[in-house]
């Protein structure tokens, strides 16, 4: 859980803290391991642990934005493993696409805190002194 200070401190852009760089090793791991046992294992193992990484560390996303995202993985990946149904191109395209939506609309909030802040949102400064956490 974040602390009422570790919330208020500005510190927009790229991040990574050992913990994220355990999880991610363990994560790479894990999807090594599982794609050698079964690739859609392997597969499945991946695609969280790389979205863990571009939605905590890079882009920023907010906590209702990867629950959208999860609410499109989970299914697509259930029905590509249990029934074949999407397969695994189709659910591929709408998980990555559901990415690239998620990623756009963060990028376009006052509030967007990810990589290449200082581009896209230069106003962040300004709208960071106006919240009270």
């Amino acid at each position: 859980m974040i602390s009422q200070t570790d919330r208020s401190k500005f510190a927009p852009g790229f991040r990574l803290s050992l913990l994220d760089a355990v999880v991610l090793v363990a994560g790479v791991a894990g999807t090594v391991g599982l794609a050698n046992l079964a690739g859609w294992a392997g597969l499945v193992v991946g695609l969280v642990v790389g979205h863990f990484f571009l939605f905590c560390n890079v882009f920023r996303i907010a906590r209702k934005l990867e629950l959208i995202w999860t609410a499109v993985f989970i299914p697509l990946t259930v029905g590509a493993i249990q029934y074949h149904f999407p397969n695994w191109p189709v659910a591929l395209s709408v998980i990555f696409g559901a990415t690239i939506i998620c990623v756009a609309v963060e990028m376009r909030k006052p509030s967007y805190h990810g990589v290449g802040w200082k581009w896209i949102n230069p106003k962040l400064p300004e709208w960071w002194k106006t919240q009270n956490f």
